[in-house]
């Protein structure tokens, strides 16, 4: 079992921990860590684990281990060994970290901004998109940016509260996508809210307050299949 710290603070960016194990791909499994595994739309942190003696190993990725409370840190190509038992400082890449974070906060905005139901979407470094099931929607670039601004400019605070799985089951409309559903089997979901604008389950990083996104733009909408409609964000810097 990985002690998530980035469940609870998403703006640690650094930690110490201990190695557990080092699985059969070479994957490096730690006591806790700050960096989010790939899931929900949102990819895996990379940095660096170190230790005391200056050993430094790049992480490329990280991703969900064989049980759902294990993060798996996969190390790049020809970098030094760790054994099990080894103490180490993980440390992320705040940078591309704080972009994700930005960008999966707008996501939820524009998910309040088109209340439907969404089949699809992903978080990536300085764009994000969304999929929608919305057959004959008419949906506007323009207007949809400038609602999208104008709550960003609002200030709206960003923070987060865990319900069990018996209260989801109770409030079924919490769950917007209609292809991925929360993680179950832990006995407690994390919610997400953004004050007087959307509350959703997700297991993501983000904001503290949707100033810090900055302003973005909707760059394109496609039609995908019959039924869904695809709004594509970047941030407009």
């Amino acid at each position: 079992m990985t002690e998530a710290l980035f469940r609870e603070d998403s703006y640690l960016t650094n930690c110490t921990a201990k190695v557990l194990k080092i699985n059969e791909l070479g994957g490096i499994v730690l006591d806790r860590t700050v960096f989010y595994p790939t899931g929900g739309g949102q990819p895996g942190d990379k940095g660096q684990l170190s230790t005391a003696d200056g050993t430094v190993i790049e992480i490329a990725t990280t991703v969900k281990g064989d049980t759902p409370d294990e993060v798996v840190h996969v190390p790049a190509a020809d970098q030094p060994t760790l054994s099990a038992g080894d103490d180490v400082t993980a440390t992320i890449d705040w940078d591309v970290r704080h972009r994700l974070m930005r960008m999966h906060s707008c996501l939820h905005l524009l998910s309040a901004v088109l209340p439907y139901p969404v089949t699809g979407g992903q978080v990536s470094d300085g764009k994000g998109r969304l999929d929608f099931d919305l057959p004959e929607a008419q949906l506007d670039k323009e207007e949809i940016t400038e609602k999208l601004n104008k709550l960003i400019d609002q200030n709206r605070d960003v923070s987060f509260d865990w319900i069990t799985d018996e209260e989801l089951d109770q409030q079924p409309e919490l769950v917007k996508t209609m292809s991925v559903q929360p993680p179950r089997g832990s006995g407690k979901i994390r919610l997400i809210k953004i004050d007087d604008t959307d509350l959703q389950p997700c297991g993501g990083t983000h904001v503290k307050n949707t100033s810090e996104i900055g302003r973005v733009r909707v760059r394109k909408i496609e039609k995908k299949g019959r039924q869904n409609r695809r709004v594509s964000l970047i941030f407009d810097e």
